[in-house]
């Protein structure tokens, strides 16, 4: 069946080409318009804190909320779900759309903890920029540096705030040496901290040499007043501390490390801004930046490895999966990046892993709890599409002109467990539960022959995975789930031969998880001590595998 028989019937009459060219230009300049970037860094940085700033700064809130706030003090946008506002975390993935100045930003808050890293590496598939947070006293943690990689082989661009300057920290030359270091990309500050961290003073605007102070009004939660002060009047102002910021800055800058477009864009080099967030402090500089400098929306590219224009018939990405969101919405929302062209509610469009026609009725975006209908949406808008029973991360849908992204990698886990329910009579929301949340990727689902499947294996980067699993299981599907622990550590993709060459033994386990087999081990050790007591195996290290 072609792709005209599975979006409708075909209008033979040929398009006018004015009204052709006029629709492209206008997708081009839609997809111009958008930035979309994603947040990251080792947890409690304050990617959440961020999130909320930039929406403060973007007048698309009118009160910053806090992820570790009071309980009379309402949690950030971003953070939804009770055991994230419970635990001061961030969980899932969020996608918050705003305009600013005439652009469409698009932030998508990704996991805070490190045991959610697959669910970051989804997110990461779907922007065009990264923020990369750092904290003043930290420095270069090491989830920050596993996503920094990612950032890297995805070749996107990486903006950095330093954050919590308003607290005791590291010295900022210092922050910057490591920075390079551990990166080879060259930092070009566009700002630079006044005072040492905890002794906050102001920021001096590298490109104009003013100074920036701040007067907070009402806490933290609004934003301060901002008041810009000629070189001049801030050398007077602050004395040895404006000097000892002006000549750290010029060492920077001799050191190769003033801003330059090209070096942003070829990815050796990366824009650095100082700042608060919880005080709502640089913010604005990096919000601007994003605005006016972050890339568009950019070609994705496809199995084939050929970008797809922005300009081509309708396709997406899906690279996020969530059922149940909020309890007044019992549903399952696939979150789609849109690839090229105009998406229109409504409209019929391929699956392309099935080759089957999806109708896309319901269209929504979200606002943290809130959803919006969307009538059209643009390259590089985040779209949710509710009840999109089908649709899995990494799948592509499209109109017209066939095409498929690759797929998105998952990550071969190291924690394994059997699921059962407590209440035996509860078996039939067991399964139902367990297939929605595996699908959904909060865990990882294992069949084993020996097993069978009312005992189900599953597997999970972080043990907190579980805990989410557990929790989930019993707020939304009413099932208390029994987790109990196997002893294995490590995983491997194997082949057919492999796998029945290693089926009778009894210190390891065959699994199969979709299309891929995996072989489990209980140590390094004892993986190590059967390669050598049968050569020939063939056991895939590889943690990261592409895959539907």
């Amino acid at each position: 069946m072609t792709s005209e028989e599975k979006t409708g019937p075909a209008d033979h009459r040929p398009a006018d080409p004015r009204v052709v060219h006029e629709a492209k230009r206008r997708v081009v300049d839609e997809a111009k318009r958008r930035r979309t970037i994603a947040i990251i860094s080792h947890p409690d940085a304050g990617k959440s804190t961020l999130t909320e700033s930039l929406l403060l700064n973007a007048h698309a809130v009118s009160e910053a909320g806090a992820v570790h706030g009071k309980s009379t003090r309402r949690s950030t946008v971003s953070d939804w779900m009770e055991m994230e506002k419970a635990r001061g975390i961030s969980i899932s993935s969020a996608a918050i759309q705003f305009i600013v100045e005439d652009v469409v930003v698009t932030v998508v808050d990704t996991p805070g903890h490190a045991d959610f890293s697959e669910d970051t590496y989804r997110v990461l598939s779907a922007v065009d920029t990264a923020v990369m947070l750092i904290d003043a006293s930290k420095g270069m943690e090491a989830q920050t540096l596993r996503l920094f990689e990612v950032c890297r082989n995805r070749g996107i661009p990486i903006i950095v705030m330093v954050n919590k300057w308003d607290r005791p920290g590291r010295d900022p030359l210092d922050l910057l040496d490591e920075l390079q270091r551990v990166t080879s990309r060259q930092p070009m500050p566009l700002n630079w901290p006044v005072g040492e961290a905890g002794r906050f003073l102001g920021l001096r605007d590298v490109v104009s040499g003013e100074l920036l102070t701040f007067e907070h009004v009402d806490g933290n939660a609004h934003l301060p007043r901002i008041q810009l002060h000629p070189a001049t009047d801030a050398a007077g102002m602050l004395g040895d501390d404006w000097q000892t910021a002006v000549e750290e800055a010029q060492l920077v800058e001799l050191d190769g490390g003033e801003f330059r477009a090209e070096a942003f864009a070829d990815l050796t080099g990366m824009p650095v801004f100082f700042g608060a967030a919880v005080r709502n402090v640089g913010v604005e500089q990096l919000l601007r930046f994003v605005c006016r400098a972050a890339p568009s929306a950019t070609p994705r590219i496809n199995v084939n490895g050929m970008p797809r224009p922005v300009d081509a018939p309708f396709s997406a990405q899906i690279f996020k999966v969530q059922a149940n969101m909020d309890p007044a919405h019992r549903d399952r929302v696939a979150f789609m990046r849109i690839c090229s062209g105009i998406f229109t509610r409504g409209m019929s469009v391929v699956h392309a892993q099935t080759g089957r026609p999806f109708a896309t009725k319901y269209a929504l975006q979200m606002f943290g709890r809130e959803r919006d209908t969307v009538d059209t949406a643009w390259p590089g808008d985040i779209v949710g599409l509710v009840n999109a029973t089908h649709l899995r991360p990494g799948d592509t849908l499209y109109s017209e002109d066939r095409v498929e992204f690759e797929g998105i990698p998952s990550f071969t886990p190291e924690l394994f467990a059997l699921a059962s329910p407590v209440d035996v009579s509860t078996a039939k929301k067991f399964r139902k539960g367990i297939t929605a949340l595996t699908e959904e990727g909060v865990v990882q689902l294992l069949d084993s022959e020996k097993r069978g499947p009312q005992n189900p294996v599953l597997g999970a980067v972080g043990a907190m995975q579980f805990e989410v699993l557990s929790g989930r299981m019993a707020s939304e599907f009413g099932v208390e789930i029994r987790l109990t622990d196997l002893p294995y550590t490590v995983a491997r993709l194997v082949d057919a031969d492999t796998a029945a060459a290693l089926a009778s033994r009894r210190d390891c386990e065959i699994v199969m998880r979709k299309t891929q087999r995996l072989a489990l081990f209980r140590t390094e050790w004892q993986l190590r001590s059967l390669e050598k007591d049968i050569p020939g195996l063939a056991l895939d290290a590889d943690r990261v595998v592409v895959g539907r």
